[in-house]
């Protein structure tokens, strides 16, 4: 397809979903928390932001699944585009991102200059922009990639989301968004309630990744098994809870098909305020009861790491260097 044309279609969407969202702002329920600030005028809710952007960083990114990142790692694979907004509206208690996602560490960008690193992150030849945490400034999001459309981005778009997202907003989305990498967190509402305060969490959830499956249901890889379109969830083993894993991946079996992408992570290490019952890793047995139900269940696009992961293995984040990962 002409990449001009593809180009205007994209901004055709991006003014409509402005135009429908922006109202939102000044009592704001862009999320299932329904704050009701005035983001307007530097009022702040749950996710700590107002009308403006925080980032960490924006780096390539060597670790997110293969069909995002390239294979082999730094200097072999190209990486993804990833951009780390500060704030979040969901707030985990175990979050290894805490840094940012509950201490709002980062810097306030404009609409410009995150534009401009959209456009750097492509130069260096980032695979895709990979948007981690957009729910909350999802209005920002809009208005620079407008600005960075008319500037000659053309790289695929992700939207790397913890899953607490608003059916309406993702339904704005449809004709932006080329791969929606949401998490699908929890099942229980007592175990989102008690980890994020959040007991809604499976209701919100499950209709707003319904509409992405709606959007982009089929997993399109290039010839170099990139992808270009699709939808990746991804869920994090938490130890105690096979149970509610296996509940989650029976929903997306049952009410999705198992023909989307599943990344199956088993990389959970206890951070910032996880209580006592999460201080340990998951074991063996844990990942493997989980990933065994999905085998069973026949995932097609099924994304698996080790079981459990190793001490060494663990990639947690320091946002606080210049280089947050240490890549192998």
């Amino acid at each position: 397809m002409n990449q001009e044309f593809v180009t205007r279609r994209k901004l055709e969407a991006i003014d409509r979903a402005l135009a429908y969202l922006s109202p939102f702002e000044a009592s704001c329920t862009l999320c299932p928390r329904n704050c009701r600030v005035d983001r307007t005028k530097g009022q702040t809710g749950v996710c700590q932001t107002s009308s403006q952007a925080r980032v960490s960083t924006g780096l390539l990114h060597f670790g997110e699944e293969p069909v995002l990142s390239g294979r082999g790692g730094p200097g072999r694979a190209p990486g993804s585009g990833t951009i780390f907004f500060s704030g979040c509206n969901l707030k985990c208690l175990f979050c290894q991102n805490y840094q940012i996602s509950w201490l709002n560490e980062g810097e306030l960008v404009t609409d410009e200059e995150l534009a401009k690193m959209m456009l750097d992150l492509q130069r260096r030849g980032a695979l895709n922009i990979n948007f981690v945490s957009p729910t909350h400034v999802i209005l920002p999001i809009l208005r620079a990639l407008k600005i960075a459309y008319q500037k000659g981005l053309h790289i695929p778009l992700v939207y790397n989301s913890n899953g607490y997202d608003s059916l309406e907003v993702i339904e704005q989305l449809r004709g932006i968004i080329d791969i929606y990498l949401p998490d699908l967190k929890y099942f229980s509402s007592e175990l989102s309630r008690k980890y994020s305060a959040a007991p809604d969490y499976f209701e919100h959830a499950r209709l707003a990744i319904q509409e992405m499956y709606c959007q982009q249901p089929d997993l399109v890889l290039d010839e170099n098994e990139i992808a270009h379109k699709g939808l990746i969830i991804r869920h994090l083993v938490l130890p105690g809870s096979p149970e509610d894993s296996i509940k989650v991946l029976e929903w997306i079996a049952e009410n999705l098909s198992t023909s989307v992408g599943l990344s199956l992570m088993s990389q959970y290490h206890p951070c910032f305020k996880a209580p006592v019952e999460l201080q340990r890793e998951i074991t063996r047995e844990e990942y493997r009861k989980v990933m065994n139900r999905a085998l069973e269940l026949g995932f097609e696009n099924l994304f698996l790491q080790p079981e459990p992961f190793l001490t060494e293995e663990h990639l947690i984040p320091d946002f606080r260097r210049k280089n947050p990962f240490r890549w192998k």
